[in-house]
């Protein structure tokens, strides 16, 4: 299948509208397009021009095998910090193909230690807009992914709003490859916060 093709799909599948965050099945013999395959998910218009995120424990529905562009990352040894950022940065923002990292929408990741010896990692994130229906599905990977690592025991994710997010809290890297002007005295938003 070739980028921008229309794909059939092959069963019912579950997945998320957005922005909205609704979920809905995507029947049977109806078509989709892959718009993005990054993190574990797929972003794809349907052929009714919805948005939608199928996850990809769901890619056998679009042809492909389940897991298929699943990023894995390496989670084995003794818990480290570094471990906590680079599962926080396989999280994709679903319309915008940078990880919520690099977006700047990860205003904190507390890591202290809990009762039974592990690890509580306690994480701040925003979202793009405040009316962004995809906060609760953002936020659940970003505790699936945590979980995951060694040593960790507890997770706790909370969406917030203040500050604001803005193309200013983007890295450089982010700027780059969405191809905005990396000048900061052509946006506001970066020369308030340097």
């Amino acid at each position: 299948m070739g980028p921008g093709e229309f794909i059939v799909l092959k069963r019912d599948c579950k997945a998320v509208e957005i922005p909205s965050g609704i979920e809905r099945v995507l029947t049977a013999g109806s078509s989709v397009r892959i718009s993005q395959s990054l993190g574990t998910s797929y972003t794809v218009i349907s052929d009714f021009g919805y948005m939608c995120r199928i996850d990809s424990s769901d890619a056998d529905a679009i042809g492909l095998a389940p897991g298929h562009g699943a990023q894995k990352t390496a989670v084995d040894g003794p818990f480290q910090e570094k471990m906590a950022w680079d599962q926080l940065k396989t999280v994709y923002d679903p319309e915008i193909p940078v990880n919520i990292v690099d977006l700047g929408l990860i205003y904190e990741c507390k890591i202290t230690a809990d009762e039974q010896g592990g690890k509580k990692i306690q994480v701040k994130m925003s979202m793009t807009a405040p009316g962004c229906g995809m906060g609760n599905v953002l936020k659940a990977d970003v505790e699936r992914k945590l979980k995951q690592l060694p040593e960790v025991n507890e997770v706790s994710v909370e969406v917030v709003f203040d500050p604001p997010w803005h193309p200013g809290l983007m890295s450089e890297a982010a700027r780059l490859q969405l191809g905005l002007d990396l000048d900061p005295s052509s946006d506001p938003y970066i020369r308030l916060s340097r």
